[in-house]
């Protein structure tokens, strides 16, 4: 059975077959729903409860 991920990032669903997966040094593995998830945590270190387009914004306010 194909399992159905959340992305790392922004919290919403990842069809099977799509997105990206990344392996850290110490083991711990993220799965992003596009490249634009994968830069803002990777890349810009941003925080996802400050933006209005993820779903753990929705969350804390």
């Amino acid at each position: 059975m194909v399992a159905i991920r959340n992305c790392s990032f922004c919290g919403h669903q990842i069809a099977p077959g799509t997105g990206l997966m990344h392996i850290k040094n110490d083991g711990t593995i993220l799965w992003f729903c596009s490249s634009r998830c994968r830069k803002y945590m990777l890349e810009y270190g941003k925080d996802p409860k400050k933006l209005k387009w993820t779903k753990f914004y929705t969350k804390v306010r």
